[in-house]
């Protein structure tokens, strides 16, 4: 009689209760009366907001492969037919059994609830749809105040879940309050939800779930510590078999049934969902994503929120990352710069598509972890900002040279726009941003230049002449350059804008001084490839709010910046690099522009470049500090280098990558030079080295070659042999020359041979004894007439790889 009463959701039932509750003693501790109870009960809000409990979300790549899995709570939420029936008879059976029969009150079963919860114990008692109310609360709870009413052991709780119960099952189906149930469980070892505990435990489905496996998680939900089916197999076994028992006492199985399940084992399948950036295959990228997310006021009032929403909210994150375009990133950086290696250089390399912004790629030489000690790990992402979750930036070089050529088409300059540009230079009245005039700044190339040459843009972008790129920046002007790079979304990685240079004067702005990232080098050199529309960069394409039901569709976000024969006279003038220029021997089979990048004394080298359709850029160097920890004399991984340029490292780690990634894009070419910008031929068949980035290409290709330093005092040749990118030996014996003492009496291999870089040049100082045949020649040497004891071809070293 009771139950009927209690489907009916009568008065009655409510009066019986209160009736109960005004002969229950006070709740001391927290000064509440039964009677207090009872009088609210009727004025209690009844309306119970059940919104989707927390769930995981999902990043995915282009192609909906699973980047990563990000949650507070394993859960994922299925419908009530896609679990199996008998885990719904398994969760009713043991849990309440007259579950279908009462209107959210067990009446027997309250009352012996209430009596415990008065003892200090909240066993049993509640219906699943009290228990569900309770989970919702839980779940629901904005602050610490909300958690601990929701938790606390008290008959005023008790009173508020049997009210929002009662109104619960007048407004939502059993069927509904079961799904609901099932979806917000806790069955122990970090699995919330059905779904995710029979995955998780037992590697299937809850619509693959059998008896036994049914029987386990349902005696699981009491108590999912004590009923751990990984901890603690033996309970967990035990409380199983309490389960198949009730199912036959429901009638729910037979007793043949049951005992057949009993003599199983539990045959556990556990699996647990990676939670996070740090397992996946993609991590760096999985972390900028994670940052889009929380540093984007378009997705939440404050960060701390927008990390809630994501990790709560079960989203499907759809993202621009082509797979492919990825693993052939890091493919090269790991090749090039392993991560583990003892030198602590990191390679980090970033691929975006031109007229879009989407990211295809991002690469670094570091396993992605918290503990910055270890070696070759690092939660750092070199590609991008600081404000992302980057670095504060890193020289970029000669790459910043495109920066002046486009501020210098913008002016109408053409190609042969020509300054004499010898060794060294110096530059005097350039003005900042605010008119101030800078001081002087002697400019000088490295190697054995040729003084008093002259180039244009042609031939200076080929030789990337320091001394010509100085005078043009000049030309055009400092703040209109600097202006440009900004028109291009170049900032420096730390967030400041260009304000130093603004008002104090940067005048190698031209030679890459200021500090940025990969992405933002990429996106600019994007740029150019897109015909001078700009479009910020876009890791993200559209996110499933799975609480809410709508999709976010975020579109590339892009204008036109630059006019389009800017553009397009700029991809003419950095094709040309590979046509004898720093870049030759870098070809990917296709048409493609790019720039070498090394700052002074190899501090970093870049790379950067595009086709029509994919750019990518490059770095090496030293995250603990690249002036302090400069590329030169180093061994990374198995090969030694007595410096790094931006074709030594840089270039083969973006050659691999293209040519691997371009592969399944269509072949375009770039539109034709815009004939405003005049004649395209080169002042002259000789060109100056550049920054440190010329001499290895052009040995790469016989030109140059090992400097004469002969006769040089033996600082200034090892020094002049080092800019050419060489490694030095200097013997300890000395010969006899007609050249003074200390001074350079032989090198070997001889003036003007073609090395690779990294490769050794033995030096021999003189003893002043004059001309003659030395009175004893070196182990390994051999007498050449003329120059002296040289080793031995046969012996010759070389520490760098092959020229490109």
């Amino acid at each position: 009689m009771l139950q009927k009463i209690g489907q009916l959701v009568g008065v009655g039932v409510i009066a019986g209760v209160l009736v109960a509750a005004l002969a229950l003693p006070a709740v001391g501790g927290l000064g509440i009366t039964a009677r207090n109870v009872a009088t609210g009960f009727l004025n209690m809000p009844s309306e119970l907001e059940t919104p989707p409990p927390p769930q995981r979300s999902v990043i995915y790549d282009r192609n909906g492969e699973t980047i990563a899995e990000i949650f507070d709570q394993n859960r994922e939420l299925v419908e009530l037919d896609d679990m199996a029936p008998v885990m719904r008879e398994a969760m009713i059976a043991i849990e309440d059994s007259r579950f279908y029969e009462h209107g959210g009150i067990d009446i027997s079963g309250t009352f012996r609830a209430a009596l415990r919860t008065l003892s200090g114990s909240t066993q049993g008692g509640s219906s699943l749809t009290q228990q569900y109310v309770k989970n919702v609360l839980i779940e629901s709870a904005t602050s610490q105040a909300e958690q601990e009413a929701a938790r606390e052991t008290s008959i005023a709780r008790k009173v508020r879940e049997l009210r929002f119960a009662i109104a619960l099952e007048q407004r939502v189906g059993k069927d509904d309050i079961l799904e609901g149930y099932l979806n917000i469980a806790y069955f122990g070892d970090g699995a919330y939800g059905v779904e995710s505990a029979a995955q998780h435990f037992f590697g299937v489905s809850a619509a693959e779930l059998n008896l036994e496996q049914s029987a386990a998680l349902a005696g699981a939900v009491r108590y999912p510590y004590l009923y751990n089916l990984r901890l603690n197999p033996d309970d967990g076994k035990e409380r199983r078999d309490v389960v198949l028992d009730r199912m036959a006492q429901t009638g729910a199985i037979s007793e043949e049934e049951a005992e057949e399940a009993k003599a199983k084992d539990l045959e556990l399948d556990v699996s647990t969902p990676s939670n996070g950036c740090m397992p996946s295959d993609q991590p760096y990228f999985c972390d900028y994503v994670v940052q889009e997310i929380e540093k984007n006021e378009q997705f939440g009032k404050n960060e701390t929120e927008r990390a809630r929403w994501l990790r709560t909210a079960g989203l499907k994150i759809h993202t621009t990352l082509d797979v492919d375009m990825q693993e052939a990133a890091q493919d090269a950086v790991d090749k090039w710069v392993p991560r583990k290696n003892e030198s602590r250089k990191v390679a980090a390399e970033v691929l975006i598509e031109p007229g879009t912004g989407e990211i295809r790629g991002m690469a670094q030489s570091r396993n992605y972890g918290p503990d910055e000690s270890k070696l070759g790990e690092t939660s750092i992402n070199f590609s991008t900002d600081s404000d992302r979750g980057g670095s504060t930036g890193f020289q970029a070089g000669s790459t910043f040279k495109a920066i002046t050529l486009a501020a210098a088409l913008e002016q109408g300059k053409g190609f042969g726009t020509s300054f004499s540009s010898g060794n060294s230079t110096t530059i005097t009245g350039q003005r900042n941003c605010d008119g101030g005039v800078l001081a002087p700044w002697p400019v000088k190339n490295a190697g054995d230049t040729k003084g008093g040459t002259s180039n244009n843009m042609i031939s200076g972008t080929k030789g990337s002449v320091n001394t010509y790129f100085a005078q043009l920046q000049k030309s055009v002007g400092l703040c209109n350059v600097i202006e440009m790079a900004e028109k291009l979304g170049i900032q420096r990685a730390d967030g400041q804008s260009f304000d130093n240079p603004r008002t104090q004067g940067n005048n190698s702005f031209t030679l890459g001084s200021e500090e940025v990232s990969p992405m933002a080098v990429a996106n600019a050199y994007a740029t150019f490839a897109s015909g001078g529309v700009y479009c910020k960069p876009q890791a993200i394409t559209s996110i499933e709010d799975q609480q809410s039901g709508k999709t976010i569709e975020l579109d590339s976000d892009c204008e036109r910046v630059i006019d389009e024969d800017v553009a397009n006279g700029v991809s003419y003038l950095l094709s040309q690099t590979f046509k004898g220029g720093t870049t030759t021997g870098l070809e990917i089979g296709r048409p493609a522009a790019a720039k070498t990048g090394t700052t002074d004394g190899s501090a970093a080298a870049w790379f950067a470049g595009y086709t029509p359709n994919l750019a990518s850029a490059v770095f090496v160097g030293d995250p603990r500090g690249p002036q302090n920890y400069p590329l030169r004399n180093v061994t990374i991984g198995d090969r030694s280098y007595g410096a790094v340029y931006g074709a030594t490292i840089p270039g083969p780690i973006w050659k691999e990558t293209m040519s691997k990634a371009v592969k399944d894009l269509p072949e375009e070419k770039f539109p034709a030079p815009p004939g405003k910008f005049g004649s395209r031929s080169e002042p002259s068949p000789s060109r100056d080295d550049d920054d440190a980035d010329t001499t290895p290409a052009s040995n790469a290709t016989g030109e140059g070659g090992v400097p004469n330093v002969l006769g040089q005092q033996e600082s200034a040749a090892v020094r002049a042999l080092e800019d050419a990118g060489y490694s030095v030996s200097v013997s300890n014996t000395r010969i006899r020359s007609t050249h003074p003492e200390g001074t350079v009496a032989a090198v070997n291999p001889d003036p003007g041979t073609s090395l690779p870089p990294g490769a050794t040049v033995n030096v021999f100082l003189s003893n002043g004894g004059g001309a003659g045949r030395a009175t004893t020649v070196p182990d390994g040497h051999v007498w050449r007439p003329g120059t002296g004891p040289v080793l031995a071809p046969a012996m010759t070293r070389f520490t760098g790889h092959d020229a490109p």
